[in-house]
């Protein structure tokens, strides 16, 4: 079967995370953000998978070249100009000949991908969205469905009391390749602006399916720590690189391979520390994400923040809640990164912050 990421996005509300490397390739669990949609295709029977790639479309392909390592044949759709998530799906129509899914580059999720096909075919949909029910209706786009499950109309982002719906569109979707039909060639096209109000106006077979499994859009710095609270707490059926370890007071840490911890590391909460990071004497982290080769000096503070790869952080540094430093960053002794500040870079020694 086939299977296209939408990998194209430039993942501007992660940054500074996303400064170096593209949004798909974010470490979850000490692994790619995408590698696990991989693993999730290959384990529902989806052995073809085409990713439409833009910015820093190196990065994704050089990973994963031609996919043997994944049991899967990987194939690239590399756009000059972003084609829009439609858009983007019809300059691989070359390729979806059949019944496809569509997954998101930016989610983790577990859903069962089979059982959602299962339902598609099951009412002779032209297509299908997976659905997810969600208590915080305002953050995404919902879907208003009948009896039957056919989709009817959406909200995008509505108030609470507004709210038609409680069912979140993941992005994951089933189409038959007759949805191409429906999307120009050559320009800009959007799913949810301008392909799915067309459907719903033409009265296409078009459904909603409910899914129970995990989701959630890796979408800015919180979510992105709280898939890493999810993942160690075991809400989330996706794989993890390193030594786990778990408390009796629910304390759960991921440490990566080659984790070096000196005297007095207290990790407090759920951690995750990235291959080949050092971390030197009294320095206590608190529900953070640290990622791979960074060396933080003696008496730090980390708390409910993200630290990104190859970074130097001198002694008796203090990271605040919600804040988040670039990879490659050179912090001096003693310095303190506010509540909510995103730390881009250090060039000639000044720190490049931006405030939360």
């Amino acid at each position: 079967m086939k299977a296209m990421i939408m990998a194209a996005g430039v993942g501007s509300r992660l940054m500074p995370m996303t400064v170096d490397i593209p949004k798909p390739m974010i470490p979850v669990g000490n692994i790619p953000l995408m590698e696990n949609i991989v693993e999730l295709l290959v384990g529902n029977g989806f052995d073809e998978i085409i990713a439409n790639l833009y910015y820093q479309a190196e990065v994704i392909s050089n990973y994963f070249g031609y996919g043997s390592k994944f049991a899967a044949s990987m194939n690239y759709s590399c756009e000059d100009e972003l084609m829009g998530t439609a858009g983007g799906v019809k300059r691989c129509e070359w390729f979806l000949d059949d019944t496809f899914v569509i997954v998101s580059g930016d989610a983790l999720t577990d859903i069962d991908l089979s059982e959602l096909i299962k339902e598609h075919k099951k009412k002779g949909a032209l297509a299908t969205i997976a659905m997810k029910e969600v208590s915080e209706v305002e953050q995404f786009g919902v879907v208003i469905t009948d009896g039957n499950g056919r989709i009817r109309s959406f909200q995008e982002k509505p108030r609470k009391e507004e709210a038609l719906s409680n069912m979140a569109n993941t992005g994951i979707y089933v189409f038959e390749p007759e949805i191409f039909k429906y999307i120009p060639a050559n320009q800009f096209y959007d799913f949810s602006k301008q392909v799915f109000p067309h459907l719903v106006k033409m009265g296409a077979p078009f459904y909603g399916v409910r899914t129970d499994g995990y989701w959630c859009d890796v979408g800015n710095i919180n979510t992105y720590r709280q898939v890493h609270v999810d993942m160690l707490e075991g809400k989330v059926n996706v794989e993890s690189r390193g030594k786990l370890l778990s408390s009796s007071d629910g304390r759960s840490v991921l440490l990566g391979e080659g984790v070096e911890l000196g005297k007095n590391v207290t990790l407090l909460g759920n951690v995750v520390v990235g291959p080949g990071t050092k971390i030197e004497g009294n320095v206590v982290i608190h529900n953070s994400v640290i990622w791979d080769n960074t060396l933080i000096r003696k008496n730090g503070i980390f708390k409910k923040c993200i630290v990104g790869s190859n970074c130097e952080i001198g002694n008796s540094v203090i990271v605040n809640s919600g804040a988040a430093v670039a990879s490659g960053c050179v912090l001096r002794d003693k310095t303190e990164i506010t509540k909510n500040s995103k730390v881009f870079d250090t060039n000639a020694g000044k720190l490049n912050i931006q405030q939360g």
